[in-house]
């Protein structure tokens, strides 16, 4: 981490207040927003379908509506932060997400509950496209910028690890509202940081807002980013599926209590956290495109055994998973770089296609998931096998393409 951040005095970004690593480490905690908005709020799902005297399918959709207006929401943020800079966009955005999750506290019912948690999400997303922008603004070297996204990602996956257990830790002594007054903290926080942070683009687009905004359609027809992103985005179907699912495939399926459930969710996550640094390893001995083959390999392997003997017991299938969220974030960083490695500016926009994309492929998962409540497990299963077989046969073709930049290895 210390070469990285001291291979960012090369680059023009200064911060006075926030100094690099400062600088570093609020890049990953904006990174965490998403995670952070959804993980907290998980183990209160079932205690919300209680509450509301509602169904299952019906609280899922504050999960569901809540990434599809995120994914929407942050198609104009791009963009708009190519026009008019990082920080304003930054601000406006936390001071919505805040302000709203005042409201969600407060929801008489559910369709109340799912309206805040879309306008939630909107705020949301200008945290997602401002972070992975300010990376590209910073770090203009290729090699240098991969180290830094595993260095955020690594940070900023700490989130999905605490994230259930302050969700739990806070159901243990308030109603399921506590967890808005969570967000409400966090949305505080950050608004804070953000004022001390200073702009990190240098060239402002000087086109106008409506062009900015339809630059989106200039960087979707770069044929080689498209291509990218909707082979890496498959596998966001069964990963946000699980999501949705988790907690109910534990407190419902297995029977486990709202605490241990956030303990199981827990460890999946923590081998989030690792990935990044396990592609950090893997990288001195094997190239990246070795590294993406493999563990698309990895993904349908533990997709198969989940499929298989994944019912048995919650530890089981615990354990049987951890290979496939492992090596999805492996995988992470360098497709993330090649993605962005296509692009010559708009970096917002290109971020604001990427994250909406993967969540509009994310949530097709998310809603299937109500719907096979009698055999989740099986299904998941299937999704991952399926999903990492496609992904890799399509990672194979694609690398046979000319169009495609490849990063240095």
């Amino acid at each position: 981490m210390e070469q990285t951040i001291q291979q960012c005095d090369r680059s023009y970004l200064k911060q006075k207040y926030l100094g690099k690593r400062g600088f570093i480490a609020f890049i990953a905690f904006l990174g965490a927003f998403v995670p952070l908005s959804t993980d907290t709020y998980l183990p209160a799902l079932p205690q919300i379908v209680q509450y509301f005297n509602t169904t299952a399918s019906r609280v899922n959709l504050t999960l569901g509506m809540f990434f599809i207006f995120y994914a929407v929401g942050i198609l104009f943020w791009g963009p708009l932060s190519d026009k008019y800079g990082r920080k304003p966009i930054l601000i406006i955005g936390m001071i919505f997400y805040t302000g709203v999750s005042i409201l969600a506290i407060f929801a008489p019912n559910v369709q109340l509950l799912i309206a805040y948690r879309i306008l939630q999400s909107i705020g949301c997303g200008a945290a997602t496209a401002v972070s992975t922008a300010m990376i590209k603004d910073a770090f203009d070297d290729g090699k240098e910028r991969v180290r830094t996204l595993a260095i955020v990602q690594t940070m900023s996956t700490i989130s999905p690890v605490i994230s259930p257990i302050i969700g739990a830790f806070v159901l243990s002594f308030m109603s399921w509202r506590g967890v808005f007054v969570v967000f409400t903290v966090v949305g505080v926080i950050s608004l804070i940081f953000g004022l001390m942070l200073q702009e990190t683009l240098n060239h402002k687009s000087e086109i106008y807002v409506f062009k900015t905004v339809a630059r989106l359609g200039t960087v979707a027809k770069n044929k080689s980013f498209t291509s990218l992103l909707l082979l890496f985005s498959i596998l966001q179907i069964p990963f946000l599926g699980f999501i949705t699912s988790s907690s109910f495939i534990y407190i419902e399926g297995f029977g486990v209590s709202e605490k241990v459930y956030s303990y199981f969710y827990a460890a999946n996550a923590i081998f989030l956290l690792l990935g990044p640094l396990v592609y950090l390893r893997l990288n001195r001995v094997f190239s990246y495109r070795t590294i993406i083959s493999m563990g698309y390999l990895v993904i349908s392997l533990s997709g198969l055994s989940v499929m298989i003997i994944g019912t048995q017991s919650p530890i089981i299938f615990c354990l049987l998973l951890i290979p496939a969220s492992l090596f999805a974030n492996v995988i992470g960083p360098p497709r993330m770089n090649l993605m962005l490695e296509q692009i010559e500016g708009d970096t917002g926009s290109a971020v604001s296609l990427i994250s909406s994309v993967q969540m509009l492929f994310g949530s097709i998962g998310m809603f299937i998931m109500p719907f096979v409540s009698g055999f989740r497990i099986q299904f998941l299963g299937g999704a991952y096998l399926i999903a990492g077989m496609i992904s890799f046969m399509g990672w194979k073709i694609l690398l046979k393409k000319p169009f495609i930049k490849h990063l240095e290895d």
